[in-house]
């Protein structure tokens, strides 16, 4: 069974801005609750492995999901894949330029390899996007505030 959650929020800010959130791949994995470390495989952040904990049945050690942007069109489009043993994710965020700032456009597909790993994401890729959705609140927050 495969998992697909699209879901799109806006923000009171420029696409640039939200692009440049969007395209580091390190956001995107600080923002997913189930990564419980990251690594950058590449100088250009193209590459990321996930190591991902999932509470479920039948896996019951760290998952190492290799992610890699596969198509970028700054500063409006990126797609990146993941695969791994267990699963395999592919995720997109399309940046739209709105009157009041940007909207940004999230799909997941998520295919399970082992049973459960899909009711998991079933039932928790609504919460992971508003992990995302959160991510960049407080990122837009400290940039305006002229934090870190």
């Amino acid at each position: 069974m495969t998992v697909r959650v699209d879901r799109s929020f806006e923000v009171s800010a420029p696409p640039e801005r939200v692009w440049a959130f969007i395209a580091d791949p390190e956001n995107r994995a600080q923002a997913i609750s189930v990564v419980h470390e990251y690594t950058a495989n590449d100088p250009a952040g193209k590459e990321v492995t996930w190591h991902v904990e999932l509470p479920i049945p039948f896996v019951r050690k760290t998952i190492t999901v290799e992610t890699e942007d596969v198509a970028r069109d700054p500063p409006t489009y990126v797609e990146f894949v993941g695969r791994s043993k267990v699963m395999d994710v592919t995720g997109t965020h399309e940046i739209v330029e709105t009157a009041d700032g940007t909207r940004l456009e999230n799909s997941f597909v998520v295919d399970g390899k082992l049973p459960g790993v899909e009711t998991f994401f079933e039932r928790n890729l609504d919460d992971e996007l508003e992990n995302l959705r959160v991510a960049l609140a407080d990122d837009l927050r400290a940039t305006n505030s002229g934090g870190d």
